[in-house]
């Protein structure tokens, strides 16, 4: 049974072919471009469940890629998983903060590439909270109306700034979030939110987590993610 579309759009044909035959083998329908332009085409008019893109392309580049279709309303919410060079921290956290969903760097096993697929499909529909705006994540409860946290049914002592950056991760299990996006996102009512202090942030929310302190998850060179429970 087909599980959907999956566009590749990498330039070296050895590794097109590897991830076409893993994919085919997992029961996904592979279709792929060896250039930014045609596969920005192909993307517009195949509109596939995910697409794995290279960064380094002939001509327009992976992030180029990516720009356009996050602006284009038919393609802004398909996801995209970024192949990159390894130790490209910088180009990490470009791709993250223009609209990728996560990131693979070369080389990589074939394996490891299948499991970021169906983590990334998996969590497309995101942990949004309920219309009563009701958000669980294991045994962390968030009542966002009432602004209250418990952990295993005990209230937390939140800042308001340790409340959004927890409501704010827990919304997106196993979404990587750079440290700028973080700023973006939880504007501190009593604490200036800066890149260095949301550091300073998560320290503080990780001791209040207590034994669920590993649920916040430090990704190196980029920044955040609350942990994907299975």
């Amino acid at each position: 049974m087909q599980k959907g579309t999956i566009c590749i759009v990498e330039d070296e044909e050895d590794i097109r072919d590897i991830l076409e035959i893993q994919l085919k083998r997992e029961g996904y329908s592979p279709i792929s471009a060896d250039t930014g332009e045609a596969g920005l085409e192909l993307v517009r008019e195949k509109l596939p469940s995910l697409v794995l893109l290279d960064l380094m392309l002939p001509g327009m580049d992976g992030f180029d890629v990516c720009r356009k279709l996050k602006e284009d309303k038919s393609t802004k919410d398909i996801p995209i998983v970024m192949l990159t060079a390894r130790g490209e921290e910088a180009d990490i956290i470009t791709g993250l903060e223009i609209g990728a969903d996560d990131y693979i760097t070369k080389p990589f096993s074939p394996r490891v590439v299948i499991s970021r697929i169906k983590s990334v499909l998996r969590r497309g529909g995101r942990n949004q909270p309920g219309q009563d705006g009701i958000l669980d994540y294991g045994p962390i409860h968030i009542d966002q109306p009432r602004h209250i946290v418990t952990l295993d049914d005990k209230p937390l002592d939140l800042t308001a700034t340790e409340f959004k950056l927890l409501s704010f991760l827990c919304n997106r299990p196993g979404w990587v979030f750079t440290r700028q996006q973080i700023v973006d996102n939880v504007r501190g009512e009593d604490y200036a939110v800066t890149e260095r202090s949301v550091d300073v942030q998560v320290v503080g929310l990780r001791k209040k987590l207590g034994d669920h302190a590993e649920y916040i998850e430090t990704v190196r060179g980029v920044g955040y993610r609350a942990r994907e429970l299975m």
